[in-house]
């Protein structure tokens, strides 16, 4: 571990996992698709293809890319959002680990897509950003891709104020040696216009 308390345990004080798992079926319930990410991410991948979900939480998007026939591996640093994903799909695989030290939880790499949706990157500790994106990109086989949707101000994040720009993000995905392909507004495929609050970005680790 890194020794500090990322800023998602912060703001939950790591009790979240019920009322967070909640939330999402009262939205389920009252008619709202909550499988935009699985449904984003499913269309760039091949059948049957490996997925770490990186920050899983209740595990509501490997569950659902699970469902879709991909094989899916989360990780998250919050006991209580894993034990509802460990409830709810026990024969999925859950590990419980700091994204900054990915290479010491016995992965092995050669994932086709690493996902890290619900505004992982901006809730990272501070200053483990740059390493997160680094073992995220290590975990990728060649041309493999990772996957990212953040807040980029305070009306897209549990938080007063931003913590992750995206020239920054860019940069540490381009020192890690991915490429961004693609990105977009929201996982609907809205196009990104500069200074928007929200992006989801699709970066690549070549083939050669």
């Amino acid at each position: 571990m890194t020794g500090q308390r990322d800023r998602w345990a912060e703001l939950t004080g790591g009790q979240a996992g019920e009322e967070y798992a909640k939330r999402f079926a009262r939205l389920a319930e009252s008619g709202h698709d909550i499988h935009g990410e699985a449904t984003f991410c499913a269309a760039l991948l091949q059948p049957a293809a490996r997925i770490l979900d990186a920050g899983c939480g209740t595990g509501r998007i490997a569950i659902r890319l699970a469902e879709l026939g991909h094989r899916c591996t989360g990780v998250d640093m919050d006991p209580s959002m894993l034990a509802v994903a460990r409830r709810d799909a026990p024969a999925q695989e859950w590990l419980l680990g700091d994204l900054a030290r990915l290479d010491t939880l016995g992965l092995n790499p050669g994932f086709d897509l690493a996902l890290a949706a619900g505004n992982v990157i901006p809730l990272l500790a501070p200053g483990t950003e740059q390493a997160v994106v680094r073992q995220l990109a290590n975990a990728l086989r060649p041309g493999g891709l990772l996957v990212t949707g953040m807040g980029l101000d305070a009306a897209h994040l549990p938080l007063p104020e931003p913590t992750v720009t995206l020239t920054d993000f860019d940069h540490w995905c381009t020192e890690a040696g991915l490429t961004l392909r693609q990105r977009y507004a929201t996982w609907s495929g809205d196009p990104y216009h500069q200074d928007g609050g929200y992006a989801v970005s699709v970066h690549s680790l070549p083939t050669t």
